[in-house]
């Protein structure tokens, strides 16, 4: 497989150059130049195997075994540690639990994929490799997490002063070794536009190579496919195409998802439920997008006034609103609707949810009553326990703490200061 830019002035690029570069060099985002369908018999397959299994076989067919069988192997077995159930919430309705990863959010998924490729790429390259990542709050821990002592690769996590849960922060920030914390006085789009001109100066990446884990790289979204298909081969026997609903804040997670879909996954139609950041759900209604800056919100890791994944969304639909519309549907709910929701179902039925969670359990709840009579599929995109303060004023009952959750936030924070000024950031990076 190949990939192209979003904005279509740059060569196709092989999936190590894709990787490694990020953006693409004419500052689109990369994208793969073909999704062919999967035979139906592959997809039928999926049924009754486990998650490492469905990513094999979905691997292997996107790259056209461009990588080894037990390379491939190896990845998998290291990557994926850990099964992603689908759950029965209430009639009707089933959570996608992504959050049994190392650092209990989903994007361990993608993060974890990714720094083995970035490993299995990187043997034969013998300059180090400047991660850049830009979080508000799971990504950062993710990241780090996974390329954790992976030789050849410096990570420099930027996050947004005081905007983070503590123990979010706490994951990626009591690290050692050659991981980083740069804690920004800005919001999460301030990080991001650091991130983004970094990637943009020629002079600097000529001095010092730089390689993104943000969903900006499309080697995170290649994972995030794989549980789109998992999820729906959970679902009883017969089962009608689900509507899946997508927590979403920078887009990446519904990218994938919106992939998936040429790839043949049997979905009825992706509902995005995102928190008062509501930038995509609005051009959706009107057709006009209107980034801005972001509000803070209970559901932080969704705070996103210019979602980078607009662009990748905006390219697989031909900038054609009304068939996007057609696959998607886009809703919004604020702080009070999630505390609400959190609290319903755990009093009806003793699930404890997240404000994230939260937000995609209200949005399938909408997409349902547009579409009768389909099951409904919910992303549950991080652990409780990331949350506690606002699960128990939710529910009155505070989450229990995972093991690895407690293990992880006991060290000793050590962060830098960053104002939000890119020639500052830039020789930061150099020096």
């Amino acid at each position: 497989m190949r990939f192209v830019s979003t904005r279509g002035q740059a060569p196709p690029a092989t999936l190590r150059e894709a990787l490694l570069a990020g953006p693409a060099p004419d500052g689109g985002l990369y994208v793969p130049e073909d999704l062919r369908p999967l035979p139906p018999d592959t997809i039928a397959h999926f049924h009754g195997i486990s998650f490492q299994a469905v990513a094999y076989e979905l691997t292997h067919y996107l790259l056209n075994r461009t990588i080894s069988p037990g390379a491939m192997e190896d990845i998998m077995e290291t990557a994926f540690p850990f099964e992603i159930p689908l759950v029965a919430i209430e009639e009707g309705v089933w959570a996608l639990e992504l959050f049994h990863g190392p650092t209990l959010a989903f994007k361990d998924v993608g993060a974890r994929f990714m720094a083995r490729l970035f490993a299995y790429y990187l043997d034969s390259q013998k300059q180090p490799v400047t991660i850049l990542v830009a979080t508000s709050g799971d990504t950062g821990s993710a990241v780090a997490q996974a390329f954790h002592n992976v030789p050849g690769i410096d990570v420099q996590v930027l996050f947004p002063s005081e905007q983070v849960s503590e123990r979010q922060r706490m994951m990626f920030t009591t690290l050692e070794g050659n991981v980083t914390a740069l804690e920004v006085q800005g919001t999460f789009d301030d990080c991001q536009a650091l991130v983004r001109q970094a990637f943009a100066d020629l002079e600097l990446r000529s001095r010092r190579p730089l390689a993104s884990a943000n969903s900006i790289n499309v080697g995170r979204l290649l994972p995030q496919m794989f549980y789109y298909f998992h999820a729906v081969a959970q679902l009883p026997p017969g089962s009608p195409p689900p509507v899946i609903c997508v927590p979403s804040g920078n887009f990446g997670n519904l990218t994938a998802g919106l992939m998936a879909k040429r790839l043949g996954l049997p979905v009825q139609r992706f509902v995005a439920a995102t928190n008062v950041n509501d930038v995509v759900p609005e051009y959706l209604r009107t057709g006009e997008y209107r980034p801005r800056p972001s509000v803070h919100t209970l559901s932080n890791a969704m705070d996103v006034g210019d979602p980078s994944n607009f662009e990748r969304i905006t390219w697989l639909y031909g900038n054609d609103v009304e068939a996007l519309r057609r696959d998607l549907h886009g809703c919004a709910f604020t702080d009070e609707q999630a505390r609400g929701a959190m609290a319903d179902v755990y009093r009806r039925r003793r699930y404890v949810l997240e404000p994230h969670s939260a937000t995609g359990y209200l949005g399938i709840r909408q997409g349902l009553g547009l579409h009768s009579g389909h099951p409904g599929v919910f992303l549950a995109t991080a652990d409780p326990a990331k949350f506690p303060e606002v699960v128990r004023e939710a529910t009155g009952e505070g989450p229990p703490m995972p093991h690895g959750l407690a293990s992880a936030t006991t060290g000793i924070e050590q962060t830098v200061a960053m104002p939000v000024e890119y020639d500052l950031f830039k020789s930061y990076l150099l020096n």
